[in-house]
């Protein structure tokens, strides 16, 4: 049997006949259970806009006010970039820049990456000029993408500092909030395989 022929479990590396699957329907692992393949009818389309909106809500989250703490009579608001800058020197420059990459960077590039590569085939279109790396980028990128991870933190943080100070919650919050749930459901969307199948079958024809 052709090696292209086969497909291999993410998770325990069993190899499977590739066979087409019908929209709506679910290929899983005959070993470990682990969905091998669940294609959706407009997909593309659907995981485009998605990336489109994440664009916008991130850059929203990055730049409007995220808190303002008001105290014995002092108010303050700080946006993200505002966080970030204000570390920028001194000892605690790398974990600045830790925060700038994992929560506004590196999200952002995965979900430019996503629509570099689906958008043109969403349109009908030939992949674009070296997608199949943007995807695979796109892929690496998602475990250290960490700006639903940031918001759950902050959600924790809340409870320890609004016992010492007011707390306001700005547009940024619920910016980073609304990206949570389109994370989500871009996540949700993506059928990695059959995104690979239609790379290399409008790439050849």
């Amino acid at each position: 049997m052709n090696s292209e022929q086969l497909i291999a479990c993410p998770v325990c590396d069993a190899l499977h006949r590739d066979q087409k699957v019908p929209p709506h329907s679910v290929a899983r692992c005959a070993r470990c259970g682990t969905v091998l393949a669940a294609p959706k009818s407009g997909a593309m389309t659907r995981i485009a806009m998605l990336s489109l909106t994440a664009l916008i809500l991130l850059a929203a989250a990055a730049s409007f006010p995220f808190l303002e703490l008001k105290a014995q009579g002092l108010s303050h608001q700080a946006s993200v970039l505002d966080a970030v800058l204000a570390f920028s020197k001194g000892p605690m420059a790398p974990l600045s820049l830790a925060t700038g990459l994992l929560i506004v960077l590196l999200p952002a590039a995965r979900y430019g990456a996503l629509i570099y590569t689906l958008a043109p085939m969403a349109l009908g279109w030939r992949p674009a000029p070296r997608a199949f790396a943007a995807y695979r980028w796109a892929e690496r990128l998602k475990p250290w993408a960490m700006a639903e991870i940031f918001i759950i933190g902050v959600a924790v943080a809340l409870v320890k500092v609004s016992g010492l100070a007011q707390v306001g919650l700005g547009p940024a919050f619920w910016a980073f909030a609304a990206l949570l749930v389109v994370t989500i459901l871009t996540d949700n969307a993506i059928c990695r395989l059959t995104v690979w199948k239609t790379l290399k079958t409008r790439s050849a024809s």
